[in-house]
């Protein structure tokens, strides 16, 4: 990634609601802290994926009705 593709997506994220960009800034921050550059899971986002691996192992899936809904919710 080159200063230019950083500095265009900073550009962009400034433009972003102040709720997304705090979210954004935690991200970056919690990535700094980490002298390795591996990303820790924070307690609820730790408690998220273990949700959905326990889904997974149980076979809790959205159906593809539920996915073509989202999908559509979401659709640009």
């Amino acid at each position: 990634m080159t200063k230019d593709q950083i500095e265009a997506i900073f550009d962009r994220v400034r433009s972003w609601p102040a709720d997304r960009q705090e979210k954004a800034v935690d991200i970056l921050l919690a990535l700094e802290a980490q002298p390795d550059g591996v990303y820790v899971l924070s307690e609820e986002e730790r408690e998220g994926v273990e949700r959905g691996l326990d889904d997974a192992r149980h076979g809790r899936y959205a159906s593809d009705e539920e996915m073509a809904a989202l999908f559509a919710r979401y659709k640009r």
